[in-house]
């Protein structure tokens, strides 16, 4: 009697050990596939920006200080902006269509994570051009922005 008893609590111990730990366990995987999904939204939607040459949205991703890897090391947000003005843009419009592929998040804690993947310019008569970006980002009481930007 004592040993059914003895299994029976034993039984009850386990279940309820299983049950603490796929519960304790288990939120952090919703919660990062839903601060995964949220990186991948807004870098969609900024492309979705550039492509209808919304330039001031686009520029949105990124916070006051945030840099970008240049030759020369790393530049502020006007030099970005700059960047994005002469070399990629013909006046209002974009010279080429942006596209993001290949997205992949690592993330670096609560509020920070990698992005990184492809990035793709096609469209007008133009060349196709593509790279690979490593972004770092920073969640805010905005969403989530680029913090650093090294695209190649």
């Amino acid at each position: 009697m004592i040993t059914a008893n003895l299994k029976t609590v034993l039984t009850c111990y386990r279940f309820i050990s299983l049950t603490i730990v796929l519960c304790c366990f288990g939120l952090p995987v919703d919660a990062q596939s839903g601060k995964e999904a949220a990186i991948i939204s807004a870098m969609n939607n900024s492309a979705n920006d550039w492509n209808t040459g919304n330039l001031d949205n686009f520029m949105k991703m990124y916070i006051d200080s945030s840099t970008m890897m240049m030759p020369t090391g790393p530049a502020g947000l006007s030099t970005i902006r700059e960047l994005y003005e002469k070399k990629y843009f013909n006046g209002k419009m974009p010279k080429q269509n942006l596209y993001y592929s290949e997205m992949k998040v690592t993330l670096l804690g609560d509020n920070y994570a990698l992005l990184t993947g492809k990035f793709t310019l096609s469209g007008n008569n133009l060349p196709e051009r593509s790279g690979r970006y490593s972004l770092v980002m920073v969640f805010t009481k905005n969403g989530w922005k680029i913090l650093h930007d090294h695209s190649g």
